[in-house]
């Protein structure tokens, strides 16, 4: 079987020389070096987009490469194309540059300047280990997280207090500051995330209910690509469709977006369903919108409480952002910290519905002014959050014992719990 090579290399003469080398490697299919980190991480994503399949097994990153720095392409080819194999060219070939690059996802490291057996033997190690891993892959029905995207969930206390407004802000953040994103509308049976960008599409996250392999064809034909460069699935148009949705069913394609997309933004309603509560427990970050009054901060505790009844969600793992916070408000944040026992922000989101009025009315979030006192809240909270630059490290998978419960789903063990 051939090996399909990629390399990244922005010094025209080492270019000439790695083409050179490349030609000569055994049952090899090396393609012409792209110039910088930009053309390597958008031929990745046309790629990615067609089929997985169409990915080369190894892609090399030449030391000098631009204007992303090396490490930083290096982990974020891992993090985005996890069955790609990625090896650093470097003059630097001592122990530290090693293990910085095994820990930003290299399958190798070669040392400048280049020898023919050197490359040739990290080739295919890298290659090899590729073939494996996307063999794993395709044994199984569902598309593996591995170290891809982060997922965030955004829940309501209660309705209207500004959920699925904080979402779309939160996303628009994300995609604002470079990282691709994706918009998830997991309110099945009442979603706005479309009202609210002005898009009808007639596919929806219903769609992918019944599909037990989610292919990146299948997912791309579900999901929008907006003009604000996020990537939208919906809720289905006809509310009763939401029942399609099982709890199966949203690990899935949560799943397969985590494997395409560096953020995960999830719009979960007010209601507990056992697909949004699926969401909240394999999300990196949870959030939950309360405005401060005695009613939503009364609902924000229930739903607290209910998700540690389901073991969905500690408190303390929870974050809570206040919306439409005035200092002249009785209840001010340490309050509702206290009484749901949760971490809330650092920066509340202040009470200006007026900035909000004519966009929301024109169904066009997106076209909100950047004066407006209420954006710049929420995309400070949302740097605040981690969703405005990829993380140093990704974090940890589920422990084994949350993986037990998560077999098990979130309303079934509430309902055992209540059995026993």
């Amino acid at each position: 079987m051939s090996t399909r090579i990629l390399p990244a290399v922005g010094d025209p003469d080492a270019a000439r020389l790695i083409t050179t080398l490349l030609g000569r490697l055994p049952a090899a299919e090396p393609a012409g070096p792209l110039p910088d980190s930009t053309a390597l991480l958008d031929t990745l994503a046309r790629l990615a987009a067609e089929s997985v399949d169409g990915l080369p097994e190894v892609v090399l990153v030449h030391e000098r490469i631009g204007p992303l720095p090396a490490l930083e392409l290096v982990r974020e080819v891992a993090l985005r194309f996890p069955a790609v194999g990625v090896v650093l060219l470097s003059s630097d070939a001592g122990p530290a540059l090693f293990s910085a690059a095994m820990d930003c996802g290299a399958r190798g490291l070669i040392g400048l300047p280049l020898s023919y057996e050197e490359l040739a033997a990290r080739v295919q190690a890298a290659s090899q280990w590729s073939v494996g891993v996307r063999r794993h892959l395709g044994r199984g029905p569902e598309v593996p997280a591995g170290p891809g995207g982060r997922v965030v969930t955004v829940a309501g206390a209660k309705g209207g207090v500004g959920t699925t407004f904080t979402a779309v802000q939160f996303a628009l953040a994300a995609a604002a500051s470079g990282r691709r994103t994706a918009l998830v509308d997991l309110d099945l049976q009442a979603g706005d995330v479309g009202s609210y960008l002005d898009v009808q599409f007639r596919r929806s996250i219903a769609d992918l209910a019944g599909i037990q392999d989610i292919s990146p064809r299948v997912l791309q034909d579900a999901v929008y690509d907006d003009r604000t460069g996020l990537a939208l699935l919906l809720a289905p148009g006809d509310g009763e469709r939401g029942e399609e949705v099982d709890e199966r069913a949203a690990r899935q394609v949560i799943a397969a977006l985590r494997a395409h997309y560096e953020l995960v933004v999830i719009d979960c309603g007010t209601q507990v369903t056992g697909a949004n509560a699926a969401a909240v427990e394999v999300a990196e970050v949870a959030v939950l919108v309360t405005t401060p009054d005695v009613v939503a901060v009364r609902a924000a505790k229930r739903l607290v409480r209910m998700w540690e009844r389901l073991q969905v969600r500690k408190a303390e793992d929870t974050v809570v952002v206040v919306n439409r916070w005035s200092k002249h408000t009785e209840i001010q944040p340490a309050l509702i910290e206290r009484i749901t026992k949760t971490r809330v922000t650092r920066t509340p989101v202040p009470a200006a519905f007026k900035e909000l009025q004519a966009v929301v009315d024109a169904g066009r979030v997106q076209d909100l002014d950047n004066r407006s006192t209420v954006k710049q809240a929420l995309w400070k909270v949302a740097g605040e959050l981690g969703l405005l630059t990829a993380p140093t490290t990704h974090s940890p998978p589920p422990s084994a014992e949350l993986a037990v419960r998560a077999a098990a789903g979130p309303l079934a063990r509430l309902r055992r719990g209540r059995e026993g």
